[in-house]
């Protein structure tokens, strides 16, 4: 049996697929810092939980401030692969 590992960190082309953005919608949100990204050399990287944050974020904003209401957790079964 083949074990699947869920990515922690995502590339800008996943995040936009991921959001449903285009990829310049998803690398400007990364360069102004909206959208949490790390340095791993000359790369940037998206956390998981960061695009959980930010949506939650965005959803607080639109609807109210949700205090007290846990965003449900995305399947990562839709989530791109990584190779």
């Amino acid at each position: 049996m083949e074990s699947v590992l869920t990515p922690i960190l995502y590339r800008a082309d996943e995040v936009a697929k991921l959001l449903s953005v285009g990829l310049t919608t998803a690398k400007a949100k990364i360069a102004s810092g909206e959208l949490r990204s790390i340095k791993i050399g000359r790369s940037r990287r998206v956390p998981a939980d960061a695009l959980h944050e930010y949506v939650q974020r965005l959803d607080a904003q639109q609807n109210g401030n949700g205090a007290g209401v846990a965003a449900p957790t995305p399947s990562v079964e839709n989530a791109p692969s990584i190779h």
